[in-house]
């Protein structure tokens, strides 16, 4: 991985072919419900303050797995959601009532009507692609004026990563790019977005997830997970900050 000097993203130099990565993740399992359900009530909660200057019309999301959050939008008031995976068994994860939303695939701006989109949502998935400025510039030609562009990616330079160093679950093969407060909203200034704003986001998971993360030997990890299981400890939420951060702009107005 290589580091741009004027915009302190992190990258692959030389990544693989947009082919070879829609067949790795076409293929890739799918275990992780608990975590998937916390993450959406984190992220129904950490976009609010987009929500007051939207028409709740049409949403999308960007790697969508199950579909949880597209739930999320609709008790929010969206009227028509849609969401797109490229992980067959994510999507056969999914309770029937959204099947009729989800998209199996890769994002391709072509597959959209131009400005059609009040809301779009992207996850923890810009650290796994080739070109994310592609991915923001599709965004942004795909939302009415007016509309919002949210991300959720980690920050390479928050303090419990640089603590954690090449021990720190960012240090991902699948990941692609790693991205600071600075470089994603670079990434919003230079594909066109207004009124950026980037700060930290808490993440809340059960003690069980925090400690299959922690970087700890596998023998004590285990220890750990079977101890708080026996003492009923293990399904506790705990909110922590873990070196994540929420971004988002606007399409200016026409």
């Amino acid at each position: 991985m290589v580091q741009c000097p004027a915009c302190d993203l992190v990258y692959v130099d030389r990544p693989p072919s947009q082919q070879a990565l829609a067949e790795v993740y076409h293929a890739a399992d799918y275990d992780s419900s608990e975590e998937a359900d916390d993450a959406a009530t984190a992220y129904a909660r950490v976009i609010q303050p987009v929500l007051g200057g939207l028409r709740l019309g049409r949403a999308l999301e960007i790697g969508t797995g199950t579909g949880v959050f597209l739930d999320k939008l609709k008790e929010m008031g969206f009227d028509n959601v849609v969401g797109i995976e490229p992980s067959t068994a994510a999507i056969a994860a999914a309770p029937p009532h959204r099947n009729g939303w989800i998209r199996e695939g890769i994002f391709v701006e072509s597959d959209y009507e131009p400005e059609s989109f009040d809301l779009i949502c992207c996850f923890m998935t810009l650290e796994h692609v080739r070109e994310p400025k592609e991915i923001a510039s599709s965004v942004i030609n795909l939302l009415k004026p007016g509309g919002a562009f949210v991300t959720v990616t980690h920050d390479y330079r928050s303090v419990v990563n640089r603590l954690m160093g090449r021990r720190s679950p960012i240090i991902d093969i699948e990941h692609m790019q790693l991205f600071s407060t600075r470089s994603i909203e670079a990434l919003f200034t230079r594909t066109g977005y207004t009124d950026i704003r980037a700060r930290p986001f808490i993440n809340r998971y059960s003690l069980r997830y925090w400690t299959r993360l922690a970087p700890l030997p596998s023998g004590v990890k285990g220890l750990a997970q079977n101890v708080l299981s026996s003492v009923g400890l293990s399904g506790i939420k705990i909110s922590m900050n873990v070196g994540n951060t929420v971004a988002f702009g606007f399409k200016p107005p026409k």
